[in-house]
Order: C-alpha cells, then structure tokens, then sequence
C-alpha cells in the first residue's frame, strides 16, 4: 500500500492505494492523485472548506445590511495602505512589517455601533469576537487596529518551520496593542470574513450573568474577559459558537471538578496539568490576564455553575 499526503487549508489528507492488479481481480486501482482530486472535490461541494481561495483571495465585510467584498490586488491599491511595523508580532514571535489598511476605515459603510462585535472568520473556520469600540478607533494615542495584507509577489514567511501556510493573506493586527489591554486572542489571521454581530449577551443570553449583577463587579469583569480571552475556543451552556474546546459549564464547570490552585495552574499554562496530541489551548500569562482579572474570570466561572441551562 502507497500512502500519499496532501495538504488542504493546513489539513492533512492521507490517501491510500494498491498499486496494480489486486489478487487476480483483474481490475486496478484509482491513482493517489486521481483520488484525491475527486476527494477533495467533494469536501469543498460539502462545504468543509467554506473559505479556501479558488481565485485570488477575497475579504468579505457584511454589517448593517451592506456587504462588502474586496479582492486583494483592490485593497493594497488603497489610497490610505500604509506600511507599519508590528514590535512583538502575535503571530510570528518576532518584529514583522506589514502593508496595511486602518482597519476602521473599513468599517465606514458597516456604521457599526460601539457596543456591537466583528466576528472575525478564518479560513480553517476559526472564530474571534472582538468589541466594535477598540476596532473603531482612530485616536493614535491609544491602540489602533490595522488589516494587513499579503502582497502575492512577497509572501509572508510560514506560521511554522515546515509548513506552508502563513498569517495571510488577511491579518489583524495592533500598533500600540497595549493602551487597550489588547490580548493574544485578538490577533485574527487567514481571515476570510468579518461580520458585524450583536453583543454577546443578546445573542447568547445563556453565557451572560444574572441581570442583579452589578456592573463593573468581579463577576460582570469576568464576563468581558470571557469573552475576550475564551469564547473563540469554548462555549458556555451550549452557546457560541466555538468548537475547539469543551464546553466550560455543562456538563459541569471547571471550577468544580478542579481545585482552585490547579485551575489557576492550568489556565496559565495547559501542559504543567495535562497534555495529549490535540492539544492547542494557549496560556495566559500575567501579561496576558493579570492575577486580579484571572480571579474575575473564576468567580464568572463560579457564578455561571449556579446558572446552567437544562437539558
């Protein structure tokens, strides 16, 4: 048996064949390319890869009843590109530069509101959250969001040693990040579509705390840093929708088939509690999520195992 590989959107196909007559049947086998040709057809007609790029690539911006479509080769011919340098790019660990749009200059037929979120859809079909407010501004003594796009003659380098694929060709990201407390999670790359959303807890009233919970305590703190730092990987009472991670209160939360010292152990780095091949959850450092915004995020966690959703 040959086995070939092929990779599609960073997934990777095994494709399998008997190379000639098989046992005297008298038939011989489909080739490993002819195959995965047909495969992969059919994965795209099921829309497995709703986002690849048959063409050049495309970014879609839908709010407000407009959408917006906008090729690669139309934004970098943008009268406001300009070239910025990211200090400590998310993405890359290193300094990187960019051509790139400010990002709320793209927003200008959208007319989002401050309170709303852009869900920002990757083309491996990740999603982010990210409040409206930050992405609007264009204040250049506070953080300032910027699309940066892959030029096709000056392509970035590979998000890892060995593979193919980089951030591009579609990338948020930050210069002063920051002066918003921006995090890791709000650094969106292969974006394929970005769409004006809702607030969460109208959304998903099943993730929001008590309506009694006073506004700016630890639990309505650690609600906003739930949706900041978790909800693009993990729902909450089966609402969001993530898929990458379990599910943070159903069938139970966290918070009670852990000890507490282990829980703050495990959010700040994953593997000192537990590895296995799948796993992907990030830690988050004091940097990241400061020891009294972690503690805010617990006593959410706390709060929301008193509110589960029944079955």
């Amino acid at each position: 048996m040959r086995i070939k590989r092929i990779a599609v959107l960073g997934v990777s196909i095994l494709l399998a064949s008997c190379g000639g007559k098989d046992g005297g049947s008298g038939g011989t086998t489909t080739s490993p390319v002819a195959y995965g040709t047909r495969l992969i057809s059919l994965l795209f007609a099921l829309n497995v890869f709703p986002y690849a790029y048959a063409g050049e690539p495309t970014l879609t911006i839908l709010g407000n009843g407009s959408q917006s479509n906008y090729t690669r080769t139309e934004l970098l011919k943008r009268p406001d590109v300009v070239q910025v340098v990211i200090v400590g790019d998310v993405a890359y660990k290193r300094d990187m530069s960019y051509q790139a749009i400010p990002f709320a200059a793209l927003l200008d037929r959208s007319r989002p509101d401050v309170d709303s979120f852009f869900q920002f859809v990757a083309a491996d079909g990740f999603v982010a959250e990210l409040p409206a407010a930050p992405l609007l501004n264009r204040d250049p003594n506070r953080a300032i969001a910027y699309l940066a796009v892959e030029p096709s003659d000056e392509p970035w380098p590979a998000l890892k040693a060995g593979e193919k694929f980089s951030a591009g060709p579609f990338y948020l990201v930050w210069i002063h990040p920051e002066r918003a407390n921006i995090g890791p999670e709000q650094w969106p790359y292969q974006v394929a579509k970005i769409e004006l959303r809702p607030p969460v807890r109208k959304r998903w009233p099943a993730i929001a705390p008590d309506t009694q919970v006073e506004k700016n305590s630890a639990v309505d703190r650690g609600f906003a840093l739930y949706q900041k730092n978790c909800l693009a990987c993990h729902q909450l009472n089966r609402s969001g929708e993530a898929t990458k991670g379990p599910d943070l209160n159903l069938p139970m939360s966290p918070t009670e088939y852990f000890q507490p010292d282990a829980l703050r152990k495990l959010i700040r780095n994953p593997q000192s509690v537990r590895t296995w091949s799948n796993s992907s959850m990030p830690g988050f450092d004091e940097k990241t999520l400061s020891n009294a915004e972690l503690e805010d995020l617990l006593d959410y966690l706390k709060h929301m195992a008193k509110r589960k959703v029944k079955s």
